[in-house]
């Protein structure tokens, strides 16, 4: 874990932009009742107390998930994660909770693939495309307690969710996706992907993060309520 007083590096970013994701994840998973609440404990992170899951095969997969990320990131592959809450008996998108990934690389372009995870959980690779690697570009130096003090604004925003996102009146599921450069080096395991839009939705904008390398732009969209909910 880089200091928190010391300007932060390419390495050092990545591993915050991971970290954060991670973090983002669990917390989602907890506050929209994916997984059951005694399946997480409680740590302190930003300054705040997150919840992170025990659930072996979740962390398991999680992490397979992550460190690719930290691959994509240091290559300046990643455009953005989605995570993407589904009804289990409808089959419908309900949720789509989106971080858009910045390096000031001009990327375009679009093409589609994915990776199937687990039984309950899977992990899409949605790659946008441009012909060469990102440039990273410095932002601004900045110190890990700053960028840190923007997150912990982010994570109380998602967990006050609770307090304008529609009850989910039935079991889910999530899938994660990963918009990266066509360029990016993929693994065999990742397959063609859905996008998983949602059709007439309501989106709220959290806020964003930066380092000296990456800003991190936050955003939920959701089915609206009177549509599905009983």
């Amino acid at each position: 874990m880089v200091a928190s007083d010391t300007v932060i590096t390419l390495k050092g970013s990545v591993e915050i932009v991971s970290e954060f994701f991670f973090t983002a994840i669990n917390s989602i998973l907890y506050q929209r009742g994916i997984y059951q609440p005694e399946t997480f404990k409680r740590e302190s992170k930003y300054g705040l107390t997150v919840l992170t899951t025990t659930d072996q095969g979740l962390l398991t997969y999680l992490s397979s998930v992550m460190s690719q990320m930290e691959s994509w990131l240091t290559d300046g592959d990643v455009q953005r994660l989605a995570l993407v809450v589904s009804g289990i008996d409808s089959g419908e998108t309900l949720e789509r909770w989106q971080f858009n990934v910045s390096v000031d690389n001009g990327t375009d372009g679009s093409v589609e693939i994915s990776r199937a995870g687990n039984d309950e959980n899977k992990s899409h690779n949605v790659i946008k495309g441009s012909t060469d690697k990102a440039t990273v570009t410095k932002m601004g130096e900045k110190t890990v307690k700053e960028v840190h003090d923007e997150i912990q604004a982010i994570i109380r925003q998602i967990t006050a969710s609770v307090t304008f996102l529609p009850l989910l009146n039935e079991p889910c599921s999530f899938d994660l996706l990963i918009y990266t450069n066509t360029t990016a080096v993929v693994p065999k395991k990742w397959a063609d992907s859905d996008p998983c839009y949602i059709m007439n939705s309501q989106e709220v904008k959290l806020r964003s993060f930066t380092t000296s390398f990456h800003k991190v732009d936050s955003m939920v969209t959701y089915k609206e309520k009177d549509e599905w909910e009983l």
